[in-house]
C-alpha cells in the first residue's frame, strides 16, 4: 500500500477544540473553495452502538453549534450556530453568508403534507425559512450559484416524495423545484453516492435500479438544461471531482485507513482509468466522505480533511 503522496492536508480539528470537548460533525465545501465544518459539543451528543465513525454520533435537540469555515486564503471565520431544534443530516453554503442545515428523512403531518425538512439560516443565526427537500438524501450540495442538488437514497426513490422517486433534483435556494430528470436519465436511479461541481456544470453519481444496473455519472448544465450521462469508471465512489476531461474517484475501506484512488480520462463518449492504486490516510474513512469542487477532490479521514486534485 502505497502512502499519501497524492493527498495534501487541508484542514484538521484544532487540538484545542479536541480539549474543549467540540466535535466535528457535517461538513460542506463552498463554492469558493471555502471547507466549513460544524462542530457540537460532545455534552449534546451520543453514539449509535451499530454505526462506525462520526456518523454514529447523533445529536440531542435542540443543541447549539460553532460552525469553523476556513477559506482558501488560510482565513478562518468561527460562528456559533444557537438553538437547532431538527435532527441534522447535512449541511451547505448558501449566497450571503447563510447556512443550510437539512435533516435527512422528511416526514408528514398525516394527511399527506411534507413536513420541513431543511432550514435556512442568516449569518446571524435567525430562521429565514424552512422547507421540505425530499427524503431519504444521502447526498446534497449547492452549486456557484446557491442551487442546491440532491440525490436520494433507496427509502426515498422507492417512497412517496415526488422528488425523491424522481432520484435526482435541483432545488432553489427557498425550497421550490427547479430541475428534475423527465425521463433523461439511462436508469432509474436507486441510490445516489456523491456529487461535484465544474466551473457552472453539477454532477451526481449514482446507481440505478433495473436489471442492466450500474454506477452512473450525470452532467447538469442548469443555465442550458443539458443533461449527460456517462457510465462511472469506479462502482459506487465516495468521493468524486471533475476538471474537464480529467475526473479523480474514491473508494472507501471503510473505516479503515484507506481508500482507493481513481483518476480517469474522459476518451471519445467514456471514462477509461489510466491510474488506480490505495492510499493511506491519517484517519478512518466512512460514509459521507467525499465532495468534489472545480477539479478538487476534499476527502475526509477521521478528524483530518485531504485534498485530491484531478
Amino acid at each position: 500500500m502505497s502512502t499519501v503522496v497524492e493527498a495534501q492536508k487541508a484542514w484538521k480539528l484544532p487540538a484545542a477544540d479536541g480539549w474543549a470537548g467540540w466535535r466535528p460533525l457535517w461538513w460542506t465545501v463552498g463554492h469558493a473553495g471555502e471547507l466549513a465544518v460544524l462542530l457540537v459539543h460532545r455534552r449534546h451528543l451520543r453514539r449509535s452502538p451499530y454505526i462506525k465513525g462520526w456518523v454514529g454520533r447523533g445529536t440531542e435537540v435542540p443543541f447549539d453549534g460553532l460552525l469553523v469555515i476556513r477559506r482558501s486564503d488560510g482565513s478562518v471565520e468561527r460562528r456559533m450556530v444557537m438553538d437547532v431544534r431538527q435532527r441534522v443530516s447535512h449541511i451547505a453554503l448558501l449566497p450571503d453568508a447563510r447556512l443550510l442545515l437539512v435533516r435527512g428523512r422528511a416526514d408528514t403531518d398525516g394527511t399527506g403534507l411534507w413536513l420541513p425538512n431543511a432550514v435556512v439560516r442568516s449569518p446571524e443565526g435567525d430562521e429565514e425559512s424552512a422547507f421540505c427537500i425530499g427524503d431519504d438524501i444521502p447526498v446534497l450540495m449547492t452549486d456557484r450559484d446557491g442551487a442546491i442538488w440532491t440525490a436520494y437514497g433507496d427509502e426515498g426513490t422507492c417512497g412517496a416524495h415526488p422528488q425523491s422517486v424522481a432520484g435526482l433534483a435541483g432545488w432553489s435556494a427557498d425550497g421550490q423545484v427547479t430541475w428534475a430528470p423527465r425521463g433523461r436519465l439511462p436508469d432509474m436511479p436507486l441510490e445516489g453516492c456523491t456529487a461535484a461541481t465544474d466551473e457552472d456544470r453539477v454532477w451526481l453519481a449514482w446507481y440505478g435500479g433495473s436489471s442492466r444496473g450500474g454506477t452512473h455519472l450525470t452532467r447538469i448544465t442548469p443555465s442550458t438544461g443539458e443533461v449527460i450521462s456517462r457510465r462511472s469508471p469506479v462502482r459506487d465512489p465516495d468521493g468524486f471531482a471533475v476538471r474537464g476531461d480529467r475526473a479523480v474517484l474514491t473508494r472507501r475501506d471503510h473505516n479503515r485507513r484507506s481508500t482507493e484512488v481513481v483518476r480517469a480520462r474522459l476518451i471519445g463518449d467514456a471514462w477509461t482509468v489510466t491510474d488506480r492504486r490505495k492510499i493511506r490516510v491519517p484517519g478512518r474513512v466512512v460514509k459521507y466522505c467525499g465532495q468534489g469542487r472545480d477539479g478538487t477532490l476534499w476527502l475526509r479521514a477521521g478528524d483530518t480533511w485531504l485534498r485530491i486534485e484531478a
